[in-house]
């Protein structure tokens, strides 16, 4: 049996999706109002996205302590190109996919 913290990070990361384990950041937030973007169309472009784009090490600002953040691009419903980076971490006890720095209409050709 494979354990949740075993899987491959897009299956873990979709699956917080559906459960709607996602936390934006302010900056993330105002991101999405800016680009006339809401949570569901984030949700719909993790569930649709073939594969994690980038994988990057990253050390916290605040804490010092290296993370692994991922970058997910994906297609909604209607076709829109959108580009979300987020981490996956533990918030009093549950996991949660964290979009930490965009959601963002991808500028991608």
């Amino acid at each position: 049996m494979i354990t949740v913290n075993h899987m491959e990070p897009l299956v873990r990361i979709k699956r917080l999706v559906i459960a709607r384990h996602v936390l934006f950041t302010e900056k993330a937030e105002g991101e999405l109002a800016s680009e006339s973007l809401t949570p569901e169309l984030i949700y719909e472009s993790i569930l649709n996205a073939p594969s994690i784009f980038k994988a990057l090490r990253s050390r916290n600002p605040r804490t010092g302590v290296t993370e692994k953040l991922y970058v997910i691009k994906g297609l909604t419903f209607d076709g829109l190109d959108i580009y979300t980076k987020g981490k996956i971490l533990t918030k009093e006890g549950v996991d949660v996919f964290y979009v930490l720095i965009s959601s963002k209409r991808s500028t991608d050709v």
